[in-house]
């Protein structure tokens, strides 16, 4: 397993992390996504540190708490053998203080966070939506406060936009607070917008990006094909209304490509559509969920071999889409490209 460090951070990660969401199963989201107990996690997790895969990143909205409470359950007695991450801001109740980041909200996530996973730090808090009734500076020195008591580690975001990101970044340096060194965000080869302007960001402030949702949804995965409807079983029928809208046409496209090279390389469908992500600028960690152990072992197989330079670049236009105002020009217009080189 490749290491790759947290964005500036000087904390090391795995290439691919795993994610817990499908741990507890409770609701019609995360009930879809999987329901295993902490038995299932335990072997999950066994076969993730075999591979070298030792950061596991969960939520306390999975599941309601569940999924938290089952990977605790499951990494008992090897805590300093795993990275945990965790993210808090979403509605855990009908409280008012119940979502967001105030103060109140994160000393009392935190500390529950903690129980449910059965430690007395997590190594990454991210900040699971951007709070925007709860002052940055209130939210930061709230975080910086949970570092210095060794609660946390290190803190990140996730779900944010450009402005919200830099806005928060800006504070931290301005008042000598705790930054986000990392960023967890929906990127894939049908979801490309990370690219326009949080891409440009990480690379600029050294935030590092966590990918969720690398196959699309579930929509890389083989299965789903030009003129055919969605096999049954998927979890898309359950899912889809739930996630980021894909363009069916450009979705055909990038399949259709993933399936040469699949031929080409001896490799799956999502296996290839990882490893394209791996190459990304920015990119840490590529978050891979698993229902069994069979879905495990394959993502596992997205790393150890590389994609060719010639395969990337099929990939790159079959899944190109033009980027919104004022994106665009920097892919267009030459003058633009000369003062905003690629980032590599």
């Amino acid at each position: 397993m490749e290491y790759r460090r947290l964005g500036s951070s000087g904390l090391k990660v795995p290439a691919l992390s795993f994610g817990a969401g499908t741990f507890g199963g409770k609701g019609p989201l995360f009930s879809a996504w999987g329901n295993s107990d902490a038995a299932e996690a335990r072997r999950l997790i066994d076969i993730s540190l075999e591979a070298g895969v030792n950061l596991f990143d969960t939520a306390d909205v999975y599941s309601d708490g569940a999924s938290e409470s089952v990977l605790g359950a499951a990494i008992k007695g090897r805590r300093d053998a795993v990275l945990l991450s965790t993210k808090m801001a979403l509605p855990m109740g009908d409280g008012p203080n119940d979502a967001g980041t105030s103060r109140t909200r994160l000393v009392k996530g935190v500390d529950d966070a903690l129980k449910r996973l059965g430690t007395d730090y997590i190594d990454l808090l991210q900040l699971h939506a951007f709070d925007a009734g709860t002052p940055v500076e209130e939210v930061l020195s709230t975080l910086d406060s949970l570092v210095a008591a060794g609660k946390l580690r290190y803190v990140g975001a996730s779900n944010f936009a450009g402005w919200q990101l830099m806005k928060s970044l800006a504070v931290s340096e301005k008042h000598g607070l705790v930054r986000h060194v990392a960023h967890q965000v929906y990127y894939s080869l049908v979801g490309r917008d990370y690219e326009w302007e949080l891409m440009p960001l990480g690379a600029d402030q050294g935030v590092g990006a966590l990918v969720w949702s690398p196959l699309g949804w579930g929509r890389l995965t083989g299965k789903i094909r030009r003129g055919k409807p969605w096999p049954e079983g998927s979890r898309l029928h359950d899912t889809a209304a739930f996630g980021p809208p894909v363009d069916d046409e450009k979705l055909y496209d990038v399949v259709d490509v993933l399936d040469q090279l699949a031929e080409e390389t001896g490799k799956t469908i999502p296996q290839i559509a990882i490893n394209w992500l791996l190459q990304r600028p920015t990119v840490s960690s590529v978050i891979i969920g698993a229902r069994n152990e069979e879905q495990l072992r394959q993502n596992l197989g997205a790393v150890g071999w590389s994609l060719s330079a010639d395969q990337i670049a099929r990939l790159d236009a079959a899944s190109r889409t033009t980027p919104a105002y004022p994106y665009f020009p920097y892919y267009r217009q030459e003058g633009f490209a000369r003062i905003n080189p690629p980032i590599v």
